[in-house]
């Protein structure tokens, strides 16, 4: 499906936001898309919004969306945060970080149907912070683990990631959702997706990384609101509305296959509805409670 009008068609970008485990809202959104023949030129994610963008542009069609959603319905906590009691004596014993990057290392491996960046179909381009400076870092080449890894590497939680001369960590520190980046990279059209935040909690998730991902979550959408309100008004973008009502945790994985059917469902809807012709911000990343 072509996003343009008259004339050369505007290049279109997928933005993916981070989100922990409502990453898989994202793959229900993507998996609507694609049904729907909606694809993009290039895809930019920040955090697991680099996992999901990165595995996406490896294969942008519906079938790999489908393969990306049977890994997601198959994952568990710790598949992605490994704690053990190990890990746990090593943190307290050294005051290091919390929690191995081995996890995602091995989902890459194991998944990625490609190791350097450059080679996915599709341009990708994986957002990062300098934890030194502050400042985003986007990878667009190289080795996908060590982007993927840096871009995913919550501060506190894991290790920062070494790279040239920078330590880097969870681009959604410096870009949360990151549609800047897109522009930047040439995008005049941006179809971003969130991953929402748990809108119909009734008390704080319980743990500390679980809490540190909630508070980041609401970091993401309030940042998004205010990074679409001043984007350039030659910029068209369409937002793909997250999930609400949304209770769980972004630390839980237990409810992914019921996150991936309800946005499927609800992408579906929206789309319908007229999604790509109107350009708007979903109540539904803006501040609300139920």
């Amino acid at each position: 499906m072509s996003l343009s009008g008259q004339g050369e068609p505007a290049k279109t970008a997928f933005v993916l936001a981070g989100g922990g485990s409502f990453g898989a809202i994202q793959v229900g959104m993507m998996h609507a898309l694609a049904a729907s023949g909606v694809f993009p030129d290039i895809v930019v994610g920040s955090s697991v919004g680099a996992l999901n963008g990165a595995y996406y542009a490896g294969d942008p069609t519906l079938k790999g969306v489908l393969q990306l959603e049977q890994i997601w319905r198959g994952l568990r906590r710790q598949d992605v945060f490994p704690l053990s009691f190990r890990t746990l004596l090593g943190f307290l014993w050294r005051r290091d970080f919390l929690i191995p990057h081995e996890g995602i290392q091995k989902l890459i491996d194991e998944y990625m149907p490609y190791r350097n960046l450059e080679d996915a179909r599709l341009p990708v381009h994986i957002v990062t912070t300098d934890v030194i400076s502050g400042n985003s870092v986007v990878i667009s080449d190289g080795p996908a683990d060590q982007a993927i890894i840096a871009s995913t590497a919550i501060p506190g939680a894991f290790a920062p990631v070494r790279y040239k001369d920078l330590y880097l960590a969870d681009g959604a520190i410096s870009s949360n959702t990151p549609i800047k980046v897109a522009v930047a990279k040439g995008a005049r059209r941006l179809i971003v997706l969130p991953t929402g935040y748990a809108c119909a909690l009734e008390k704080p998730p319980i743990g500390a990384v679980a809490n540190a991902l909630h508070a980041l979550t609401l970091l993401i959408a309030r940042q998004l609101v205010s990074d679409l309100e001043n984007l350039p008004p030659d910029i068209e973008y369409f937002v793909v509305p997250p999930l609400c009502p949304l209770v769980g945790s972004p630390y839980d994985f237990s409810r992914s296959s019921d996150h991936i059917d309800r946005a499927i469902r609800n992408t579906g809807e929206w789309l319908d509805k007229g999604g790509l012709a109107t350009t708007r911000i979903p109540g539904e990343i803006r501040p609300h409670s139920h």
